[in-house]
């Protein structure tokens, strides 16, 4: 299993590691500030460089023992070899924005009063389906309210909770699509002081004041339970 240096500190941007096993064009490696793909964020892009040269890591997945393995998915024909040690960088502007976007839709999640259905954290928008009613859908009240919010300047503060305290308060997992990342025995929340409190496993900015300014960019029907919010950053 991969130490996940971006649990305790999304900021970092670099890191050294050594690779532990090689998939044809993905690797997996003993450390990595990469995040993967999943909860609904995107997965990391950079670069990794090593003797062997340097290459672009063009994705980010889990990797296939499951648990804190991950793939780094490498552009073809790079070369890599199981004990060799390489330097790792993050497309850190692109990451910054997949942060900033989905401490968002934690926002989102404290001014739209309804379950979550599902969600996506892309490169230049995130959104989140609501199983609520169309009309209780008002685009410039949330975006008032949901800057109100980030102006507010709340910072973001992640803790551990136990399996068996997040299955006492189930409230706390609120996407109905995507389960909280398990397998440790424990489970981290994202606590924003008087906002929101739920269980999640990506990566956030340290305060709602550096997700800038938003705008609702759309909100349309995806069915009868998906009521889609769009955002973007301005």
């Amino acid at each position: 299993m991969a130490e996940l240096l971006f649990r305790e500190d999304p900021y970092l941007k670099a890191c050294d590691a050594t690779i532990v096993a090689v998939h044809g064009d993905a690797i997996e490696l003993d450390r990595t500030v990469f995040y993967p793909l999943g909860g609904g964020q995107a997965g990391d892009s950079g670069q990794m460089r090593g003797r062997f040269g340097a290459w672009r890591v063009l994705d980010t997945r889990k990797g296939p023992a499951g648990g804190d393995s991950v793939l780094h998915v490498l552009e073809p024909g790079a070369a890599a070899a199981v004990g060799a040690k390489v330097e790792l960088a993050l497309d850190w502007e692109r990451r910054h924005r997949l942060m900033r976007l989905h401490t968002a839709l934690h926002l989102l999640c404290a001014v739209v009063k309804a379950p979550v259905t599902g969600g996506r954290i892309g490169d230049d928008k995130a959104h989140l389906d609501f199983d609520i009613e169309m009309e209780r859908l008002v685009k410039d009240e949330i975006e008032q309210r949901i800057n109100a919010l980030v102006e507010s300047s709340v910072g973001t503060q992640p803790r551990w909770i136990t399996d068996a305290e997040l299955d006492a308060r189930p409230e706390l997992v609120k996407t109905m699509s995507v389960a909280p990342p398990r397998g440790e025995g424990r489970v981290r929340l994202i606590e924003i002081p008087g906002v929101d409190l739920q269980a999640c496993g990506g990566t956030h900015v340290r305060n709602t004041a550096e997700i800038g300014r938003l705008a609702v960019a759309r909100i349309r029907s995806e069915g009868k339970r998906n009521k889609r919010v769009t955002l973007e950053l301005r």
